[in-house]
């Protein structure tokens, strides 16, 4: 089999127009293109994505000369295969359509061994429409259909297109086009053109039985060998005829199997299952599925609180803390490799387990799920349906329906696969907008003819088709979703709690009271830092915290007055752009570990709370956003807060919450207090847990500390060490300071204060941050200090950062990539002058 990647020599046009400018790489988006050819600047800076917004409503024109080629014989073929066209796209082969697709999502291939012509130039020409154009002409087309939903254009519904492309509340309107992924030739007698490996882990964890199943094309093909490889040791090999329908199958049975674990339970062990077909004498094809073994089960069964909704691994619950995810880039093409690992990695390091694919953006590169499989990151994948009503009319559900197919056809030997959902918050746009859902009406053929025919899609079409091609992941209707109830139940299913930034507005110091079985999406507005802003701010009159460029990169409705409030509730005010991004940051950290700590606490009673997972992770463009990490790669300090919370082995301590807007400022006369520890080892194991009461005025101990010494800290849940009363008549205000020991190494630190900050002094604080060799940095405090940070440098790592750092505790941060002369990092903390 000969394969030869269509990566240079294509050029490119404005389809009306008879320019043709040269394509650096394919795959690739036409604004790339034109930027590298100085036709359109950089969206991404000031004001240019107003500039370029005529490039979404153009046609535009790809083409490229085939690489010469042999004359096929004896049942050879010659193949176009097009891993991704966004979205419109008529393809020519001299002249002569071959294909017209309307979906980014389906991957086509193309017989063209009779259309190719022998010693001549064989010209490939691809024409994408605009799809806003389209997508549009088609919305007016359907007038029977309520278009509405949340987020950009309503036309985008009509189009199987990447949802954020329209424009979302953090990212641009950009409307990119063009083959968006890899464009090849092949050639071949026979090809080995799907593996599936199906599979069951024994009660015992003992024995994996299954099948392999090779699906093959070209009438040469006569048997396939199949192998199964684990590091370089074969430990199963089988042959079998291919039969009329091209398939083959074996039977496998591994005894003592080494099984696939998230991270931090167990290995991320992977086996190479190889499918070789041979005419007889000769192999003429193989591939390779990378895969691992695992019993991944979704637990949802009636409880004392309604039903829980949590994830268990070969016998063992996880709990997911993670992030949602969006595409790292407007233009997906420019993604690297390296940056997929550096992403993924920083969850891995970040105690994360899982990270959701939103269903606005793309079904992802292979090479992410690679990653994910490699670095044991559990996977909840939406299908790509994101915040409105779509239309069920005949041919968009049979392009659905060839997408998903594809798509789970290409994702199922993924070990880190760990559930499929119908949607984005397509339920709440049917809430929002009173669309009729009957739950109890289970004809699929009625709900065809509701308003709300989009249900047809996730209650019947797509566990359908995961259940034909991929049964060993579970399927969930929806995101937020729990039987048939408002999406707002908090006794079932997941949900998305936005009470918090939007909808009621609620302080954030009470997240996790107002969680519910899984919590899918929340989050807290950040500015990205001074660096990433300086990037695109191209006007230096422009840098201050209001500024009409710095709005402009923020799509969130009503951005201003929600971040207003949550500073001028808690912090005081600071109107220095440096500082003012300080306080976002830190508003975001304290935002995201009072629900993290809260709801992981909930998972050791009985599993009230199986997962958290903020919203997001990252960012398309360099913005202000909910994103923990910029677009940059630069962690917010939310990120750190979150690893905190996330540990392995987790103390925690917490004073009671008292509205202090609510009373008019009047404080509690007194406040309970309680602290506990949280542990994901799978083992029991002993602990010492301290917990110190420090004058934030003096920096002295107010009474003497409280030491449990050989906790037994329980296995996978909550352990309740202590609790108190503070009389704050008679006690000064004071930080109650946690810290717990294991074997002698401190593991674990937490510091709960008085609420708000903003009426605590801060000044005199007695900070000394001191770099030690290059390699640590220590950092002290005489008296309590609130969330020092530490500068985000370009090739520089620390392991710790949005400190709380308390008299008597010397704290020991890890720094990589600083140079011995290096300027030490920049640091500041809370009120720091």
């Amino acid at each position: 089999m000969s394969v030869k990647e269509l990566s240079q020599g294509w050029q490119f046009k404005q389809t009306d127009t008879d320019d043709w400018l040269p394509v650096s790489h394919v795959p690739t988006n036409v604004h790339l293109d034109l930027m590298k050819n100085n036709k359109i600047e950089d969206p991404f800076l000031g004001f240019n994505e107003l500039k370029c917004e005529w490039v979404g409503e153009k046609s535009w024109t790809y083409r490229v000369v085939l690489p010469s080629f042999s004359a096929a014989q004896d049942g050879t073929r010659h193949v176009l295969a097009f891993d991704g066209l966004d979205t419109y796209a008529n393809v020519k082969l001299n002249g002569t359509t071959i294909l017209e697709s309307d979906n980014m999502f389906i991957m086509h291939r193309i017989d063209v061994t009779d259309k190719l012509v022998d010693g001549k130039e064989n010209l490939l020409q691809i024409e994408f429409k605009s799809a806003l154009l389209e997508s549009q002409r088609i919305k007016a087309a359907h007038p029977e259909h309520k278009w509405v939903g949340f987020n950009g254009d309503m036309a985008r519904l009509a189009v199987r297109k990447a949802q954020y492309h329209y424009g979302w509340d953090w990212g641009p309107v950009l409307m990119p086009c063009g083959p968006w992924r890899a464009v090849r030739l092949e050639t071949y007698q026979a090809r080995v053109e799907d593996v599936r490996i199906d599979y069951e882990v024994d009660s015992s964890f003992k024995k994996v039985n299954g099948s392999i199943t090779a699906t093959v094309e070209g009438s040469s093909a006569r048997s396939i060998n199949f192998s199964a490889r684990l590091r370089n040791n074969e430990v199963f090999k089988g042959t079998a005829e291919v039969n009329k329908d091209g398939k083959a199958t074996v039977e496998f049975h591994i005894n003592e199997p080494k099984l696939w674990y998230p991270h931090g339970y167990g290995e991320q062990t992977l086996y190479d299952v190889t499918a070789a077909v041979t005419n007889g004498e000769h192999e003429l094809h193989s591939i390779t599925k990378r895969t691992g073994f695992r019993k991944g089960e979704l637990i949802q069964e009636p409880d004392h609180i309604g039903k829980s909704f949590y994830f268990r691994f070969n016998g063992v619950d996880v709990f997911c803390g993670g992030s949602d995810w969006i595409p790292a880039d407007s233009f997906t093409p420019r993604i690297s490799e390296a940056k997929y690992r550096k992403w993924l990695e920083m969850m891995v390091d970040g105690y994360q387990i899982m990270i959701r694919v939103w269903g606005g953006g793309i079904w992802e590169e292979e090479v992410f799920y690679d990653l994910c499989d490699e670095l044991g990151v559990l996977v909840w994948q939406d299908f790509m349906f994101g915040c409105g009503n779509y239309p069920a009319y005949p041919e968009i559900l049979k392009s659905i329906e060839e997408e998903c197919v594809c798509q789970t056809k290409r994702l199922r030997h993924h070990p880190s696969m760990a559930i499929y959902a119908g949607n984005n918050e397509d339920y709440q746009v049917q809430e929002t907008y009173g669309l009729k859902y009957d739950y109890e009406d289970k004809d699929p053929q009625s709900w065809l003819k509701s308003d709300f025919p989009a249900r047809y899609i996730y209650e019947k079409l797509l566990p359908d088709v995961v259940a034909a091609h991929s049964p060993h992941v579970p399927y969930h209707p929806g995101s937020p979703w729990g039987d048939g109830k408002i999406s707002s139940d908090t006794t079932v299913g997941d949900m998305h709690q936005w009470n918090v930034w939007h909808g009621t507005q609620e302080k954030y110091q009470i997240f996790d009271t107002l969680g519910g079985r899984f919590n899918s999406e929340f989050g807290m507005e950040a500015f990205p830092h001074i660096d990433t802003i300086k990037y695109y701010v191209t006007d230096p009159s422009q840098l201050y915290p209001q500024s009409h460029m710095i709005d402009f990169h923020n799509k969130a409705d009503g951005h201003e007055r929600r971040i207003a409030t949550y500073l001028v509730e808690n912090f005081r005010t600071q109107t220095d752009l440096e500082k003012f991004i300080h306080l976002t940051q830190l508003s975001q950290a304290e935002a995201m570990m009072f629900g993290y700590r809260g709801w992981r606490k909930q998972w050791g009673q009985k599993r009230h709370c199986g997962g958290a997972l903020l919203w997001q992770l990252n960012d398309c463009w360099p913005v202000t956003s909910w994103a923990i990490v910029d677009y940059f790669l630069r962690k917010k300090p939310a990120y750190y807060a979150m690893r905190r919370v996330l540990a392995p082995i987790a103390v925690a301590v917490k004073r009671a919450h008292h509205d202090w807007s609510v009373v008019h400022a009047r404080p509690a006369k007194t406040s309970d207090y309680e602290c506990w520890v949280a542990s994901s080892k799978t083992k029991e194991i002993t602990a010492t847990v301290e917990l110190r009461y420090i004058s934030i005025a003096t920096g002295k101990d107010i009474k003497e500390k409280a030491i449990k010494k050989d906790i037994e800290i329980v296995p996978n849940g909550t352990t309740d060490v202590l609790n108190g009363t503070i009389d704050n008549t008679s006690e000064e205000p004071h930080v109650l300071a946690a810290r717990i020991w294991v074997d002698g190494e401190l593991v674990s630190r937490d510091c709960d204060w008085p609420q708000p900050l903003k009426y605590l002094d801060f000044s005199e604080r007695g900070v000394t941050v001191t770099p030690r060799g290059g390699h640590t940095v220590t950092v002290k405090a005489d008296k309590p200090t609130k969330g020092l940070v530490f500068e985000e440098r370009e090739g520089v790592l620390v392991n710790d950062s949005a400190l709380d750092v308390v008299p008597g505790d010397e704290q020991v941060v890890k720094v990589r990539g600083l140079g011995a002369n290096d300027k030490p990092l920049k640091w500041t903390y809370l009120d720091a002058p």
